[in-house]
């Protein structure tokens, strides 16, 4: 999404080698999406549903 569209930023980090932010976001498996420092998901999701939760994270909705 980030590649199409200029509003949209992201971000990877190897847990392993910033073991301050992995406690930070409570990275225990990954993938771990984080989505505007108060939604998150862990693991692969099909396109579809990935979009989904981005969206619903951007409304405000749902979190972990």
């Amino acid at each position: 999404m980030a590649m199409v569209s200029p509003r949209i930023r992201s971000t990877s980090i190897e847990a392993q080698e910033f073991p301050e932010l992995s406690g930070q976001y409570e990275v225990y498996s990954v993938p771990k999406i984080v989505v505007n420092d108060t939604y998150s998901f862990t693991g692969g999701l099909p396109e579809p549903q990935f979009v989904e939760a981005v969206l619903e994270a951007s409304a405000g909705e749902g979190g972990q």
